[in-house]
């Protein structure tokens, strides 16, 4: 039987659903993580704790590890263990993104210069300095602009700004998040910085950070499958609430897109330039992209899958899951991918309102039952202290909903919202 050393921070929403999938397909799993894990079902080969800031030593652990348990493929499941994934699979000699490639990716300012090199459509942008004179540097960054961590993600610490005034309070916002103990240990650089003779300088994500200059449009979300380089269109989701600032909260996923078919085909070829600008050649591809007047533009691109639960609302073939196809396409180079199902389907991602403790959740059931919504999950939990971008990264949990058009899978997610009432009691000052 096929064994699946799956990387998951223990803080990933994902371990479920790639451990039904796992079951499914019949599949052998090691899950690891960076500290004890509570799975106690699993046997002792299904259990191991590496440092996931430490590439090269969790490789070698792996290594010895696999003398005893073979491994046949590596998944990293979230962001933060990409680059931990492509060490430990380049140490078995499995099929992999390069580590230097994963490394780049993971970095906004190191992919930026790849994308800039290779003519790929994305923002103007320039590195600053913590250290450097706030309102002078604001006298030389186009407005509006973005101000951007570089190694956050899911929005958290980033911040629009129209002039100066609004840019020197922003990068003084994100220096503050990037003070915060637990987001530094989040923004850390692994212990392997990079490979490649021509690699660009490994900014310190700490003292630097990242200015673009704002793009409108609509925003895009594509889903995708490298083999050999070669990106494979899974989903294409449409969001359709703009995403203007001042913070960049994610809320509506809806797919199958709306977008004319040219549109599309521009987008896929748009991210398969992006991930081919960062050496970017196997598994999962999460992209995100600007429609502009003059094409898609690419905002971020990711060696991983969707993030949170949103896997949730795609299907494939016969009842197939998002996961499946990745544990599928990780084991075998030929593995088919079924088609994914064509009724619409979105999914909302709740947002948290303000700070404060959860205290009481009202309209769950009346949520539940309006049409269309196949469910309702909170992620929150009673008493859980809730921080809102740009400080957080959370979300208070899950609409999903099915129907005959993409519009009234719009409005189930919004009418199932507006059923729920939040209590959360602000924090003392």
């Amino acid at each position: 039987m096929s064994r699946v050393l799956l990387l998951l921070p223990t803080t990933s929403y994902r371990t479920d659903a790639f451990l039904e999938a796992a079951t499914r397909l019949d599949v052998e799993v090691t899950v690891a993580s960076e500290q004890s894990n509570s799975l106690a079902h699993l046997n002792p080969a299904g259990l191991l704790t590496l440092d996931f800031t430490n590439p090269l030593a969790a490789a070698e652990c792996v290594a010895t590890f696999a003398q005893r348990y073979p491994i046949d493929a590596v998944v990293p499941v979230d962001s933060q263990v990409v680059a931990v994934g492509a060490a430990i699979a380049t140490a078995l000699g499995l099929r992999h993104n390069a580590l230097e490639a994963a490394l780049c990716a993971g970095d906004k300012y190191r992919s930026r210069l790849q994308f800039q090199q290779a003519g790929v459509a994305a923002p103007e942008f320039r590195l600053c300095s913590f250290a450097e004179d706030r309102p002078e540097l604001a006298s030389r960054v186009p407005f509006p602009c973005v101000v951007k961590p570089l190694k956050l993600s899911g929005s958290q610490g980033v911040m629009r700004a129209d002039n100066p005034q609004q840019f020197v309070a922003a990068v003084n916002r994100l220096a503050a998040i990037l003070a915060c103990p637990e987001v530094s240990g989040a923004e850390g650089d692994p212990a392997v910085v990079g490979c490649g003779a021509d690699a660009a300088p490994a900014a310190d994500p700490a003292q630097e950070f990242l200015v673009e200059r704002f793009v409108g449009g609509p925003e895009v979300a594509l889903e995708g499958l490298l083999t050999g380089g070669k990106l494979q269109l899974l989903a294409l989701f449409d969001k359709p609430d703009p995403l203007e600032g001042p913070f960049f909260e994610e809320t509506i996923y809806v797919t199958p897109s709306r977008l004319a078919p040219e549109t599309q085909e521009e987008i896929l070829s748009c991210a398969q330039q992006a991930a081919r600008a960062l050496g970017l050649t196997e598994g999962p591809v999460h992209a995100e992209l600007r429609l502009t007047a003059t094409g898609p533009t690419v905002i971020e691109v990711n060696p991983r899958s969707i993030g949170g639960l949103c896997s949730r609302v795609l299907r494939f073939g016969i009842q197939c899951a998002l996961e499946d196809l990745i544990l599928g396409h990780a084991l075998d180079v030929d593995f088919e991918v079924p088609a994914l199902s064509r009724q619409p389907a979105g999914v909302m991602m709740i947002p948290i309102p303000r700070a404060g403790r959860l205290c009481e959740v009202h309209g769950l059931e009346r949520a539940r039952g309006v049409a269309g919504i196949d469910d309702v999950t909170l992620s929150a939990h009673l008493g859980q202290r809730l921080v809102p971008l740009p400080e957080g990264a959370q979300y208070l949990g899950f609409l999903f909903a099915r129907a005959e058009s993409g519009e009234a899978v719009e409005v189930a997610l919004r009418t199932a919202h507006d059923q729920l009432e939040f209590v959360i009691e602000a924090d003392a000052p």
